[in-house]
């Protein structure tokens, strides 16, 4: 369980009663993303109460009565999926910042320009979403969040979501090392090993993560493979 130190409380109200629960906030962020997470380890008390700070619990009665249950997870997850969890200012500030990196990322590596049909360096996003006047919130879960964002810095840069499909081909003496790169990388929607041991197949990609795909062959062929986007 987490310590009182690093917890804090997640309030929500409910048919006019007023519910806490100390919670760890980056637990509770995991929680909302959708990650498999045992709830009573992120609780620092494994309670429900109705004023944290005194520590009034809640009686299983009212309990029973709002939620059809008294079982603590199953509670505290609906406090942390509907109500609010508050946060010190250096907790907000830590966890957009984390949050925003990790939509960024995810544009990085899913989207690309449509009309170059090439991914958008770091920077230009990060300037079309400060253009743009986005807001990442700690607690949306990231897949929702990169939607809006996309949505929003289009009218400043053109973006899509797009797949790459590349045809690629590995000679012998680097298939066995340059394979394992390509297994890493999306789909593989068709395979074949030659007679002479090069391997050739179709990939299916992230556009946006095309460069690394190309930059981690290269460095495992010493340069000798021959790739070509087929859309």
């Amino acid at each position: 369980m987490v310590s009182l130190d690093d917890a804090v409380i997640a309030r929500l109200n409910k048919n006019e009663e007023h519910f806490e629960i100390l919670v760890d906030p980056y637990g509770a962020a995991d929680i909302i993303e959708g990650k498999d997470i045992d709830i009573i380890q992120i609780l620092a008390i494994d309670a429900i109460f109705t004023d944290a700070k005194k520590g009034t619990h809640a009686s299983e009665e009212k309990l029973e009565e709002i939620f059809e249950t008294s079982d603590v997870a199953t509670i505290a997850r609906h406090i942390i999926m509907h109500g609010n969890i508050q946060l010190t200012t250096e907790q907000r500030h830590k966890m957009q910042e984390n949050k925003t990196k990790r939509v960024i990322e995810t544009i990085l590596k899913n989207a690309m320009d449509p009309q170059t049909k090439t991914p958008h360096p770091r920077q230009r996003i990060e300037n079309a979403m400060q253009e743009a006047g986005i807001h990442i919130d700690p607690f949306k879960p990231v897949r929702d969040q990169v939607k809006t964002t996309i949505e929003a810095i289009r009218q400043f840069i053109p973006i899509s979501l797009e797949k790459s499909k590349i045809s690629i081909k590995i000679p012998a003496q680097f298939a066995g090392k340059a394979y394992g790169v390509v297994r890493n990388f999306g789909t593989l929607e068709k395979e074949e090993w030659q007679s002479d041991g090069s391997w050739i197949g179709i990939i299916m990609i992230p556009a946006g993560m095309q460069d690394e795909l190309f930059e981690k062959l290269n460095n495992a062929t010493k340069g000798n493979v021959s790739t070509k986007i087929l859309k």
